[in-house]
């Protein structure tokens, strides 16, 4: 088994390393000997000299030496999707970049212009490079439902071998007032190996693989239905222990779409905003690639404008020195230049009174400091001669656009559900911190004011970094490196963590955390094969109707091992006290078979299927070193499997002792009680709070975790139908009478069996009414 493990953790470490090879083209441009040649990707050295043009895969890090107008996707790296405008040389402000303008790195897609990059790194030294070895280098431990369990299963397994010794040596001494018995040394042998056989077999909990396999197997499949792929099934039940969930912003909390949020206009009559969004249209390209062109042309309803124009006369196009472009068209006989870009750039060209240009500044820092990306938009009517550039032309300002990337509908309910449960929320972003605090305020993420940046982390011990994460939900400008300190830092102190990425700066950081969730519509190989969850919808809602899921699992992992537990206390009670009395043993082997064959599906199958509790996202996260038999469940177990074991064994004994019944018979009534005392024991465990009748036996009832209303459960009832015909067929067939030594009941005996079985489980309901009763006076 552990074999099989390695062998497939090595098989998921070859797929992610093929997925990062796999990031480069086959094959690059390069100048060698005064010649343009072709080479493959693994053969570019360092030094060499790539040519790369619109659409081409960048195959290594370098650094630019010539460009005309070069912007680039580095979204898989910096996980922000607006293209990075490159420049040849360094400037000042650049210095305090991890990603600089004036490089390009190797598995980056070059979206606009030409470039040539002499190499400086290939192969694992590279960006890509250093987040493969980070991600090779993390190593999953086990989760904390498989310790307990682990811990849970030694446990019995040892009490189980002590009292089959005891118990053996015990029935052998006792055996030796039995004449017969006492020469007979093989038959006393074997009775005794038998009865210690039998409380092993009572005690041991042997339904906890079946439980945990069938409950973890249909939870995956559930969450499949709701956009959740689980590739590692464990991961299942951490959901619900998660305290720290570490998302990206963008895509995830936010559409990743940049829409026009607000314009402004020096003028609001009707004319003036007319112009002005028909020169914002005509400012753009006809069938951009740029997202903020696209949000532009949506905005303004481009086609009612470019139907009217046909003829380009010419064009300024975008420069990232200047930050600005212009297009030049005919417009009933005349040449009119409709110009956009930053404010910075058109503003300075714009013929403007100071009073307006102060106006126009202080709505430009407003929308700044909101989160907006700011465009201006400029024309010039009346052309007659084309200065070669653009800033050569005196323009009359329109207006200013502010753009964001607005947040996902769903995400601030999510983000107050994920708050009231006890769950922080955590944006981790490469995008600036003004941005990304304007983003939380608006979606609801708590203490959005303390920001910390990549470079503050950099600077930071890991202690340091542990004690400033008590504090801070908001990381901006980070890199791959960072993300995996952030996460190690909530680790450390203690935190069950979740992160939730899309690019290959993510991986090392996903594989890291508790559990890794990537994005699976626009989220890169390397990122889906290092998480432990794929989202097929990208959307953040998912990410928490998980974690509710994964505390109900968990919740009816709880019920159903202190199900368990319950049952065999009777059993194994019976099987410790009549050898110990002298009795005729109550259960034979066959009998305990029986009843697991009975307390497996009982378990898992139905108990997998109950629905989650009515307070399950009002409670805080479940502590990751909470035991599965924890306190109350041993204490509510004891309790509810000595009632059982009283009705049954004192029925059992009055009716051998008093009614002068056959053991035969008496044993089989016995067996029928803990058959429907098993029956009843699921009904009233299925819930702490909800009483037995109103949860399961009403014709329709609300489910709290959809709040639709849930029809009769069909395979519920068909498992019980299955159960009781197997108990029908074991005490009234004279096959199932051979085969489990049983006597057939009158049918009065069999009822009074289920009455006794019913009140031996159904008292607990009175508890609950206590409990009930206790929070109502509170």
């Amino acid at each position: 088994f552990m074999s099989g493990i390695n062998i497939f953790q090595e098989w998921r470490t070859d797929k992610t390393i093929q997925a990062l090879k796999d990031l480069s083209s086959p094959k690059v441009k390069v100048i060698r000997n005064a010649e343009i040649i072709d080479v493959e990707t693994r053969d570019v050295a360092a030094g060499d000299l790539m040519i790369f043009e619109e659409g081409d895969r960048i195959s290594a890090d370098g650094k630019i030496l010539e460009m005309f107008d070069l912007g680039v996707d580095e979204s898989t790296l910096t996980g922000e999707s607006e293209t990075v405008w490159k420049r040849v040389n360094n400037i000042d402000l650049d210095a305090e970049n991890y990603w600089k303008k004036n490089c390009c790195y190797s598995g980056t897609t070059v979206i606009q212009g030409s470039a040539i990059v002499e190499v400086t790194s290939v192969g694992a030294a590279t960006e890509y490079g250093k987040i493969g070895a980070a991600l090779v280098s993390v190593t999953q431990g086990a989760t904390p439902l498989e310790n307990q369990t682990r811990k849970l299963i030694k446990v019995c397994a040892l009490i189980g071998a002590g009292l089959f010794v005891l118990v053996t040596v015990f029935t052998f001494y006792s055996l030796a007032n039995d004449p017969y018995m006492l020469t007979n040394l093989f038959e006393r042998i074997t009775h005794s190996i038998i009865g210690g056989i039998t409380l092993a077999m009572a005690i041991i909990p042997e339904e906890f693989p079946v439980i945990l396999t069938v409950f973890l197997a249909m939870g995956a499949a559930r969450l499949a239905k709701k956009n959740a792929l689980i590739r590692r099934i464990p991961a299942v039940e951490t959901l619900g222990a998660v305290t720290v969930l570490c998302v990206d912003k963008t895509g995830t909390l936010t559409q990743n779409k940049m829409t026009v949020q607000e314009t402004f206009t020096l003028k609001d009559d009707v004319k003036n905003v007319e112009d002005f969004k028909m020169y914002s249209v005509l400012g753009c390209e006809n069938q951009p690639y740029d997202p903020i062109e696209k949000a532009i042309l949506a905005y303004a309803n481009s086609e009612d404008y470019f139907s009217k124009i046909t003829k380009l006369v010419s064009e300024y196009p975008f420069s990232s020195e200047k930050k600005m472009m212009g297009h030049i068209w005919e417009i009933d006989g005349r040449n009119c230049l409709a110009a956009k870009g930053s404010p910075e750039s058109i503003l300075p060209i714009c013929v403007l009174s100071d009073e307006d240009y102060k106006k126009i500044t202080d709505e430009q820092m407003r929308m700044s400091t909101q989160g907006f990306r700011v465009i201006a938009v400029a024309r010039k009517c009346d052309i007659t001669q084309i200065p070669d550039e653009l800033e050569q032309n005196a323009l009359e300002f329109l207006g200013l656009i502010g753009l964001k990337d607005p947040p996902r509908e769903a995400v601030p309910n999510a983000i107050k559900k994920c708050t009231k449960a006890g769950i922080r929320v955590v944006m981790i972003t490469g995008d600036n911190g003004i941005t990304a605090q304007s983003i939380a305020r608006k979606i609801g993420i708590q203490n959005p004011d303390n920001i910390l940046t990549g470079k503050e982390i950099d600077a930071m011990s890991d202690e340091e970094l542990r004690a400033a994460c008590i504090s801070t939900n908001i990381f901006s400008r980070v890199i791959p490196n960072h993300k995996m300190r952030i996460v190690q830092a909530f680790k450390d102190a203690g935190e069950v963590v979740a992160m939730g990425g899309d690019g290959v700066n993510d991986a090392p950081a996903l594989k890291l955390a508790d559990i890794g969730v990537a994005m699976g519509l626009r989220g890169t190989n390397v990122a889906k094969e290092a998480a432990d969850m794929v989202l097929l919808d990208d959307n953040f809602t998912t990410i928490v109707e998980t974690v509710k899921d994964g505390r109900r699992i968990f919740d009816n992992i709880k019920k159903a091992v202190g199900y368990v537990f319950t049952i065999h206390i009777p059993i194994v009670l019976m099987a410790l006290i009549c050898p110990l009395l002298g009795i005729p043993v109550l259960l034979l082997p066959i009998h305990i078979v029986l009843l697991e064959l009975i307390i497996d599906p009982t378990c898992s199958i139905v108990f997998e299927r109950h629905p989650a509790e009515r307070d399950i996202m009002d409670r805080k996260p479940r502590s990751s070193k909470e035991s599965l038999a924890s306190k109350d469940v041993l204490i509510k177990s004891l309790l509810q499997g000595f009632a059982i074991f009283a009705t049954t064994f004192i029925s059992y004994i009055y009716l051998m002792n008093v009614l002068d019944w056959p053991q035969g018979e008496a044993s089989s009534f016995a067996l029928t009680i803990l058959v429907f005392a098993n029956l009843f024991l699921v009904y009233v465990n299925s819930s702490k709070t909800d009483f037995v009748f109103g949860r399961f036996f009403k014709k329709n009832r609300v489910d709290y975790e959809t709040g639709r209303v849930r029809r009769i459960d069909k395979v519920v009832v068909g498992v019980n139908i299955g159960i009781v015909s197997a108990l029908l067929l074991i005490v009234y067939s004279p096959f199932g009478n051979l085969i489990a030594k049983t006597v057939a009941l009158p049918p009065n005996a069999f009822i009074a069996a289920i009455a006794i079985a019913f009140v031996a489980t159904v008292w607990w309901e009175f508890v609950k009414l206590a409990g009930h009763i206790k929070r109502k006076t509170k």
